[in-house]
């Protein structure tokens, strides 16, 4: 579909919108520039970003459980919930702190980041140590959907987590879903099994959150928000209901947040939005078998070096298949998702 040209006067009228845009935002920093000359803010202090609302975001400090709504500085551009920062507060005359600048931003461990509606990286989230996929007995988890969302965290760097919820509802001996479980923890990955439906149903995952920053991601209707709703027992999360005619939830939560564990010590979880399917269009071929953690012994082997790993002579994944190295079906869940991106 051809880009449908504007006239000239919605033109004039866009970057007219944009320029006062940016001259509030001067005005704004101009102010701010003001305020800590004058010497109206305290001296600097180390945080952490628990919220982002456009120009303004919700710090904590590392020496307080309470956030401080803080200004943005004009040339502070792309900051995300879990971000370290450093900001200053201008207290009342009691002594509290009413309001805060951040002047810097920290170096990052790692960064979460998805594609927009234009395709291009944009980050959702920092400082993340663990990326925990939650599938459900309901909806019946598709190992497919679960390999993309392990490709999209080993694409990251994030080291991801699967956890099975809603356990309960497992036949007995776990069927053929308990044996999908064996293959991944086999590949390596840790597994967490959860249900919200016993006392001790958590107890696992608090163990694997402990000391670590966390983010949940998942399909629709596998219980995210129920698990959230139970990790954070003091916070009001919407939770949506799962449709009895399509077994598939909606989605319920907007904006990513950082919350501190109050069971798990030292463990702090970011809330982030809900999505059906990880977007996998900004990566390559290679980066997709990259992604497949039993395929990188293999990668670089092959006889030829374009090949494409389809039926070309000599190819050692193909070897690796028949040998029984690699499990028949994950190299076909690779195939179908190269077959996706070409589409």
């Amino acid at each position: 579909m051809s880009k449908r040209k504007l006239s000239r006067q919605q033109r004039w009228r866009i970057e007219k919108i944009q320029a006062e845009r940016a001259e509030r935002a001067a005005k704004r920093d101009a102010r701010e520039s003001e305020k800590l000359a004058a010497g109206e803010y305290g001296q600097e202090r180390p945080g952490r970003v628990t919220a982002h609302f456009g120009r303004t975001l919700d710090v904590r400090p590392e020496d307080s459980d309470e956030a401080v709504r803080c200004h943005l500085r004009a040339n502070l551009e792309g900051l995300v919930t879990g971000d370290r920062v450093i900001w200053r507060g201008r207290e009342d005359p009691d002594g509290r702190v009413v309001e805060g600048v951040v002047v810097a931003r920290g170096e990052r461990d790692s960064v979460l980041e998805r594609p927009d509606a234009r395709g291009q990286l944009k980050p959702v989230a920092a400082n993340i140590d663990q990326i925990l996929i939650v599938f459900a007995v309901e909806p019946e988890p598709h190992p497919n959907l679960i390999d993309r969302y392990l490709i999209a965290a080993e694409a990251t760097g994030i080291a991801p987590v699967l956890v099975l919820n809603k356990i309960d509802l497992l036949p007995e001996g776990g069927g053929e879903l308990l044996a999908l479980l064996h293959r991944y923890e086999g590949l390596g990955y840790p597994v967490v099994t959860t249900t919200t439906e016993r006392e001790e149903g958590l107890d696992a995952l608090h163990t694997r959150l402990a000391g670590r920053t966390s983010v949940f991601v998942g399909q629709s209707g596998v219980g995210k928000s129920s698990l959230i709703d139970r990790l954070l027992p003091d916070e009001e999360l919407r939770i949506g209901a799962l449709s009895k005619d399509s077994r598939k939830g909606t989605h319920t939560t907007t904006t990513a947040r950082l919350y501190p564990l109050p069971d798990a010590e030292s463990a702090e979880l970011i809330d982030s939005p809900g999505i059906r399917e990880f977007g996998l269009g900004h990566l390559d071929e290679q980066q997709v078998a990259e992604g497949f953690i039993e395929f990188r012994d293999f990668l670089g082997r092959c006889r030829f070096r374009d090949c494409r790993h389809r039926h070309e002579p000599g190819c050692a994944l193909l070897e690796a298949v028949e040998r029984g190295e690699i499990h028949p079906e994950r190299f076909a869940s690779y195939r179908r998702i190269v077959e996706s991106l070409e589409s």
